[in-house]
């Protein structure tokens, strides 16, 4: 019997509007980490990065001291109390499975980044988890009428279990850049 994703692909049913998570932030925010839009393991669980296999947690819990299995609330709350906020260039898009080749690119909406930056002055570095984030931010963001800072982002491997070209020890070295000293 095929999957109803199969059936609506057939069908030519439209994909339902996926929407985005409001950002892991404060006021005192200076990095910023931006992904594409949460996986259907994230969304399901409204959480950022909550697929098992995705090693945010583990790379962010190693480089901040912080136990990745800890309740979803504390590790936000230690990235929040490091100055690193998390959001996604996405506020709302249309998506085929999790993968951000799959996002549909006349459904993008990207988030309010000038009402971000304005109301957190003190972000400095930008960091993209994957192209896929730092292309959609350099197309919707960049490229759009939008007051932002002048801080080129910086593209950091993907934590994504899809992205298998390197181990979680060689992103976890490329991520170390994130710590400030």
């Amino acid at each position: 019997m095929p999957s109803r994703s199969a059936a609506r692909r057939r069908s030519g049913a439209s994909l339902e509007i996926l929407q985005g998570f409001p950002p892991i932030e404060s006021a005192a925010a200076r990095t910023l980490i931006l992904g594409t839009m949460p996986g259907r393991a994230s969304l399901d669980a409204g959480q950022y990065y909550a697929h098992p296999r995705n090693a945010f947690w583990r790379i962010l819990g190693g480089l901040l001291g912080f136990d990745p299995g800890e309740a979803y609330e504390r590790r936000t709350a230690r990235l929040v109390a490091s100055e690193i906020a998390v959001w996604d260039v996405l506020r709302a898009c249309r998506r085929r499975g999790s993968l951000d080749q799959g996002i549909e690119a006349e459904s993008v909406v990207a988030n309010d980044f000038g009402g971000f930056f304005a109301s957190h002055p003190r972000i400095d570095r930008i960091y993209c988890n994957g192209s896929g984030a730092e292309l959609l931010y350099r197309k919707h963001v960049l490229r759009a009428d939008v007051a932002v800072p002048d801080i080129a982002p910086v593209r950091l491997p993907s934590t994504s279990p899809a992205h298998a070209a390197l181990s979680v020890a060689e992103k976890s070295a490329a991520w170390s850049v994130v710590v400030r000293s």
